[in-house]
């Protein structure tokens, strides 16, 4: 779809954005024909997903592939309804929850005004709006890492036309108190849609995996995304969704680039949805996994945020760049992110061996 501004909402756009480097080291990197990556620690991937079901389901639906995903799609979208208690007109179905962040940053940023957030956090949204004039307002996070709900409401201005939240936060993992997000979401909701990604929710227990679902409900003006491509494994497949008021669904579908959703990802969120014993084995794996890499950062004192997702976020004093290089040079992918005048590592949660590689390699360049 085209726009009065002469910019075309375009997948080859989406994917651009998506890959955007976020600091000036990776700038750099990338412009030098970078070394092949073998270990992915880079891209917040499960390395142990699509599920048997998954693949399974995927195998069985290529018969299908010569027909259009129309009816699919719309089951789909009537199971996530009924999982998260609400009508099918309050769901919208993506090519991952990408796309529909990026249709509603073009939603609210042909406006006008600014999308405000938390920084760092996942820029896609915000990304997306600058493309189409919108300003980007930013909240440092606290000396925790984690997202100041106080500082963000009070950065709402006049012209502010929506807030992004995101919780568990990328790229630093840190959670905040579901209790202190609805009271935020409630206060600020009156005013402005919140739009929430709740991409790495499934990370935590059970216990912990609080919505802000339940608001919408209760016809808040709030957006929730949850996505298919971590804690599921179908990353590559393209999958996932938004809950929000019928009337904000529509507003956010008008800027989608067309029919996206394919046989195969439809197949397998399916048969992976609420699959607890996938996602509680990927659990526990990725957390044995993520502690490697934290002892080895309290051994060397670094200072990082309370990771409860798959991918710690550190101020490696100093060393951020060179390390993005060196491991680079010898297989291995991470980020480097610009925040408060100097650059900090992301690194991803592999599997056992690979972080197990991951810290030998840190310990031979540090």
């Amino acid at each position: 779809m085209g726009l009065a501004s002469g910019i075309m909402i375009t997948p080859a756009l989406v994917n651009q954005l998506m890959g955007t480097p976020v600091s000036e080291a990776e700038r750099r990197f990338l412009k030098s024909a970078p070394p092949e990556i073998r270990v992915r620690l880079n891209a917040n991937e499960n390395p142990y997903g699509p599920s048997e079901k998954a693949r399974k389901a995927v195998n069985e639906i290529l018969s299908e592939g010569n027909r259009y995903a129309f009816k699919v799609v719309t089951e789909l979208k009537e199971r996530l309804a009924a999982k998260e208690g609400v009508s099918a007109e309050h769901i919208a179905i993506g090519a991952g929850s990408g796309e529909l962040l990026c249709a509603t940053g073009v939603a609210f940023g042909v406006e006008g005004g600014s999308i405000l957030s938390p920084f760092p956090t996942f820029p896609l949204m915000m990304a997306y709006g600058e493309v189409f004039n919108t300003r980007w307002d930013k909240v440092n996070l606290n000396d925790k890492l984690e997202i100041d709900y106080t500082a963000l409401a009070a950065a709402v201005k006049d012209d502010t036309k929506l807030v992004f939240i995101c919780n568990p936060n990328n790229p630093t993992g840190t959670l905040v108190d579901h209790a202190i997000v609805r009271a935020f979401c409630e206060e600020v909701s009156k005013r402005l849609p919140v739009f929430a990604d709740e991409a790495y929710l499934e990370f935590l227990e059970p216990s912990q995996q609080v919505s802000m679902v339940d608001m919408i409900k209760n016809d808040r003006n709030v957006i929730v995304s949850r996505t298919f491509s971590k804690i599921y494994g179908l990353a590559g497949l393209r999958v996932g969704y938004v809950v929000a008021r019928p009337d904000v669904i529509k507003k956010i579908t008008r800027y989608q680039v067309g029919f996206t959703v394919n046989q195969t990802a439809i197949a397998a969120a399916k048969v992976t949805l609420g699959d607890e014993n996938f996602m509680e084995l990927t659990r526990k794996k990725n957390a044995e996994a993520r502690k490697i890499l934290t002892d080895y950062l309290d051994n060397k004192g670094y200072f990082y945020g309370k990771s409860y997702t798959n991918f710690v976020f550190f101020d490696p004093k100093g060393d951020a760049e060179k390390f993005m290089k060196s491991l680079a040079d010898r297989g291995i992918g991470i980020r480097v992110w610009d925040y408060q005048g100097k650059q900090w590592n992301r690194i991803s949660i592999g599997t056992v061996d690979e972080m197990k590689l991951l810290v030998k390699n840190l310990q031979e360049i540090a």
